[in-house]
């Protein structure tokens, strides 16, 4: 079963950012790319797996992919490309 939404608490979205952010390449969105939860990243835009540190601090996102997309941290499920949760830093 995909999952489509991530409900991680403030605290959780700040433990990633920090465990992530530093990690993740930055990239521009593509022309017409919306980074909103739901929405499907497209093939341009490279996302990697979430590293074990990270999802040991937050087990939620062991399943998840991660991109960091104009300044924004995107979790995304890797089986259908969709967007679960967005996080700024």
């Amino acid at each position: 079963m995909s999952q489509d939404t991530l409900r991680l608490t403030s605290a959780q979205q700040k433990m990633v950012w920090n465990d992530l952010h530093g990690q993740a390449t930055e990239q521009k969105a593509p022309s017409g790319f919306n980074a909103t939860v739901g929405a499907i990243v497209p093939s341009t835009v490279k996302n990697e797996p979430v590293p074990s540190k990270a999802a040991t601090s937050v087990p939620a996102l062991k399943s998840f992919n991660f991109a960091m997309v104009n300044g924004k941290l995107l979790i995304v499920n890797p089986s259908d490309k969709k967007i679960v949760d967005v996080i700024s830093g």
